[in-house]
């Protein structure tokens, strides 16, 4: 799934553009829970310190759920896109309102507080799950069938002019989800990868002025002493 996730974005990517795509040495296989997102955070800001180490630009996280994202924005030089809010965006631009296709019920409830939290509420129509767990988008060899009729059903039920697809898993079926159901199908690393590419073109980086500032110094303890710097 991260090498179909790098190939979305290698395609969208402009020339001198370098796309790296990166797994967590630790946390959770697939993130389908509260649980899940909070455990995958550490991992996360482990790739950004390691990234920082390497001087990247910028940085996108491939996950719908956009988890620590405030914190990734702490921990980065530049800009750090999540691909839920970089979908929700685009979409808006492609008509009066989207539909979001995810992959389970219970992942529902987190988009409702994204759609409210990126100010999306008066253009996101509905959040509707196609019930397969996101390890399954790659070995269910219905997946694509049910994706596309989700979201066809979507569209109707919602009269939307857009879809946003929910999982980054999804992301390499755009293409043949808008040809079967006719309307823009909007996969958020692809736009995710090319705003963090504008925002870098621009010169312009997360603001450190408040909250986003560098994290204070300080010890942690345990599983996470690794990322304090041993102070008292």
């Amino acid at each position: 799934m991260t090498a179909t996730i790098e190939q979305c974005a290698r395609a969208v990517a402009g020339p001198g553009t370098r796309v790296e795509a990166v797994t967590p040495t630790m946390g959770p296989a697939s993130i389908e829970s509260h649980v899940d997102e909070a455990l995958s955070v550490p991992g996360i800001l482990e790739q950004i310190a390691l990234g920082e180490q390497r001087n990247a630009d910028g940085y996108v996280i491939a996950c719908f759920g956009d988890p620590g994202m405030d914190a990734a924005r702490e921990a980065a030089r530049g800009p750090v896109v999540g691909i839920a809010e970089a979908a929700m965006h685009a979409a808006s631009f492609l008509g009066r309102g989207f539909s979001v296709v995810t992959t389970l019920e219970r992942t529902t409830g987190r988009a409702w507080d994204l759609v409210a939290h990126y100010g999306m509420s008066q253009r996101c129509g509905g959040v509707h799950a196609c019930e397969i767990p996101v390890l399954e988008l790659e070995t269910d060899p219905d997946a694509r069938k049910i994706i596309t009729e989700a979201c066809r059903d979507a569209v109707e039920q919602d009269r939307s002019d857009a879809i946003v697809l929910g999982c980054a898993g999804m992301a390499d079926l755009c293409e043949h989800i808008s040809s079967e159901i006719g309307v823009p199908v909007v996969d958020g690393v692809a736009a995710a990868t090319l705003i963090v590419q504008s925002l870098v073109t621009m010169g312009l980086r997360t603001g450190k002025r408040n909250e986003y500032a560098t994290p204070l110094p300080k010890r942690y303890t345990g599983l996470l002493a690794g990322f304090g710097d041993g102070s008292q």
